[in-house]
């Protein structure tokens, strides 16, 4: 992905090396292009037995290129990446290097943590050391200085990295960005539950047109490039910088001029459920008690419908108390969302509706794993909670949803970013879906195909 090296000296940042491989790849590269740059190689890599590989494939090259006459430099740090960088006595220094190339390790960055408190110290805010390690890497290049690197795509969305978007769309220009196909195949020794992605940005440049491109898998047989214009991966006034990635599929709802309402717009809200099971112990029954009004989960669901009660693993019931009251819903229609979606379901977004004929109690509970729809944290009309639930259901509503998060968590953030038809709309929809036995994929589909 890297550009045409224009620099006589090339200075290469490999943070998180292993043994070396990404950092090969590139020096091949400039092997096989029989470049006479000199070379320097800033190599992070903290587990001691990898480090021994390392040095070896850094000899190897060093070996290499100094027999052609091109200089060649290499440095191996075994130190903490982010430790090292941000105590101000590092190696690097910001506009040190011209490249940068990474596959980051990934692991949530407790908010307490040391590697939390460096990162403020520099002005990065963010939650995974895979996107500290870029924020970094990129913080450390020359202005037009490359960066690429593999990492998940779960920083495209959610307001946990909002401030890591906002850091990468403030200092550099995304070039391109290659998506896999199959979020098995790729990385299928590694069991990766979310997809990741490829990305190429140049810090400093002016923001023009980004390549999508995309394969099935790591052979990248099946290549496919296309080209869009930034507005189509970031939204013009979209606050929160979500960043989409087209993956080939028509996005029905990205031009449609029907809809374009946002939830406030719509007088609605989303909410995650505020029932957490396990600080509610206390309150919480497997079976419906006197004095217990319904709690919702997941497991709840069955078909088109809400199935409660239901036999299993899960909890049915939760106390009607002053001390649990504040985290119930009173009576009425709610669209609920599942938060996360299992590998065996077909669409992302899997939404159903809480009829309070058929739970005919005064409060109910939501918990966690649900997002619920509501208003003033009160029930909605009969008639937009079925239209809701028809609309979020819809393929239409799948691939949209798919361009800008790659995992399998839904999260309230992500459906407020959504545009809906009007509330008339969404009205008129509710009618017709009350009367389907069940939300089966082509029927739906082809009456929200009308609305587009």
């Amino acid at each position: 992905m890297f550009k045409t090296v224009n620099s006589d000296n090339v200075h290469i940042l490999d943070a998180g090396a292993g043994v070396g491989s990404l950092t090969a790849a590139l020096l091949e590269r400039f092997i096989q292009e029989k470049r006479k740059n000199s070379i320097e190689v800033t190599a992070y890599e903290i587990d001691p037995v990898l480090t021994r590989y390392l040095t070896e494939n850094l000899a190897y090259y060093k070996s290499s290129f100094s027999k052609n006459g091109i200089p060649f430099k290499s440095h191996l740090i075994t130190g903490d990446f982010i430790a090292d960088t941000t105590s101000g006595e590092s190696e690097g220094f910001p506009g040190c290097y011209t490249h940068a190339i990474l596959n980051p390790p990934y692991k949530k960055i407790n908010s307490e943590s040391m590697h939390r408190i460096q990162l403020r110290s520099v002005g990065i805010e963010t939650v995974n050391l895979y996107s500290a390690f870029v924020a970094i890497s990129l913080m450390l290049l020359k202005d037009q200085g490359e960066l690429v690197a593999i990492i998940p795509r779960s920083f495209c969305n959610g307001n946990y990295y909002k401030p890591f978007r906002e850091l990468i769309i403030g200092n550099s220009a995304i070039q391109r960005i290659h998506l896999f196909d199959s979020r098995s195949q790729a990385f299928k020794e590694d069991s990766v539950l979310q997809e990741n992605i490829i990305i190429h940005l140049i810090k400093g440049a002016k923001q023009g047109k980004v390549v999508i491109s995309q394969s099935a898998d790591e052979s990248l047989h099946d290549l496919t490039l296309n080209s869009y214009s930034y507005s189509q991966i970031v939204k013009p006034r979209d606050q929160e910088f979500f960043i989409h990635i087209p993956n080939g599929e028509k996005n029905h709802l990205e031009n449609s001029k029907s809809i374009t309402y946002t939830l406030s717009e719509l007088s609605l809200e989303v909410s995650t459920g505020p029932v957490v099971d396990f600080r509610s112990k206390e309150y919480i029954s497997k079976e419906p008690l006197e004095g217990y009004v319904p709690l919702l989960y997941p497991t709840h669901f069955n078909g088109k419908e809400i199935q409660w009660p239901k036999e299993g693993k899960k909890p049915n019931a939760i106390a009607l108390l002053q001390e649990t009251q504040k985290m119930l819903y009173p009576k009425g229609f709610y669209t609920i969302v599942k938060r996360f979606s299992s590998k065996e379901e077909k669409q992302r977004i899997v939404a159903r509706v809480i009829n309070p004929r058929k739970l005919d109690f005064g409060y109910i509970g939501i918990e966690n794993h649900l997002n619920v729809f509501h208003s003033g944290k009160a029930g909605i009309p009969e008639d937009l909670a079925f239209g809701l639930a028809a609309y979020l259901n819809s393929s239409f509503v799948d691939t949209h949803f798919r361009s800008f998060n790659g995992h399998t968590q839904v999260n309230a953030t992500d459906l407020k970013q959504m545009k809906y038809p009007s509330r008339d709309v969404l009205i008129q929809l509710g009618k017709w879906a009350k009367g389907l036995k069940d939300f089966e994929q082509s029927v739906l589909d082809d009456r929200i195909k009308k609305l587009l």
